[in-house]
């Protein structure tokens, strides 16, 4: 819960407009931080062994793994980095919460076709999983931190597309 005195000086400070600035610091922020990093950290752990293994199933357990691990440092990273009180965040378990259910989810999305049995289809429908995961932060930021999309998109999948060339190219070695 934010301190009385900072929540009236953040409803001064920002306007009518206090409660969606709250969302987007308890929900919004942690649950983007969480995302992003789910969809691009866990790029290069999974493309390395898709491509090293040529076997979606032993794929699909170290994306499960990756994804996992990410969420639950993730939820206790943000859960434990600000309790709130100074920078009005909020709830840090809450954030935790969001961060970590949201970095899994974003590990998860191009994890789930590496169930499919044939490798070559299963890279391609992961492939554009992450395409589609990286538009979607892509307008998130867009939408919620007043990023211009183009700029948005530029960043988003450079940094994408850096991590899964490590991934293929680890996974090549």
């Amino acid at each position: 819960m934010i301190d009385p005195s900072k929540e009236e000086a953040l409803v001064a400070e920002t306007g009518n407009d206090a409660p969606e600035r709250q969302f987007v610091l308890q929900v919004v922020q942690p649950g983007l931080a969480g995302l992003m990093d789910g969809s691009v950290s866990t790029l290069a752990p999974i493309f390395a062994a898709a491509i090293a293994t040529e076997d979606t199933w032993k794929t699909f357990l170290v994306g499960l793994a990756a994804s996992l691990g990410a969420g639950i440092s993730m939820a206790f990273a943000e859960a434990m980095s600000d309790d709130g009180k100074i920078s009005g965040r909020g709830d840090p378990w809450v954030r935790g919460w969001v961060c970590g259910l949201m970095t899994t989810l974003g590990g998860i999305g191009h994890t789930l076709p590496f169930l499919i049995p044939h490798f070559l289809t299963a890279m391609i429908v992961a492939t554009i999983v992450v395409g589609v995961e990286l538009v979607a932060i892509a307008f998130i930021r867009n939408r919620y931190m007043d990023t211009p999309f183009l700029s948005a998109s530029f960043q988003v999948i450079i940094g994408g597309v850096l991590v899964f060339l490590v991934g293929i190219g680890i996974g090549s070695l």
